[in-house]
Order: structure tokens, then C-alpha cells, then sequence
């Protein structure tokens, strides 16, 4: 699974891995695991990764 958070995270006014975490509920160690691509995020926080972007979760995460 791939995913654009490090970019979501710059256009949002570089929003820390930190700040994303504090918003869905997470660890900044789960943030940072998802972006690299060595953690897949249950169902529930993918979606509330993408509800902090304004985006649908199809954006934000895809499947290769």
C-alpha cells in the first residue's frame, strides 16, 4: 500500500507527524510507519487520516 501523507502533511502548512498523530488519535511512531510504508493503518484510521486533509481516502492511500 502506498500512500501521499508526507505530501499531505507539507501542503498542509508542514504539518509535524506529531500534529497528525495528536489529530487521529495515534502515535507519531504509528505516522511515521504508515508514511514510510512499513504499517498499514486499520480501516478506521486510514479514513480519519484522509477526513484531516479534506480528502477521500482513495487519495491518500492506493494499492499496488
Amino acid at each position: 500500500m502506498t500512500n501521499t501523507i508526507r505530501t499531505l502533511r507539507f501542503m498542509a502548512g508542514e504539518m509535524t507527524q506529531a500534529d497528525l498523530g495528536r489529530r487521529v488519535g495515534v502515535t507519531r511512531q504509528t505516522i511515521a510507519a504508515v508514511e514510510a510504508g512499513k504499517y498499514s493503518p486499520s480501516l478506521e484510521c486510514a479514513f480519519r487520516i484522509a477526513e484531516v486533509f479534506g480528502k477521500p481516502i482513495g487519495e491518500v492511500f492506493s494499492w499496488e
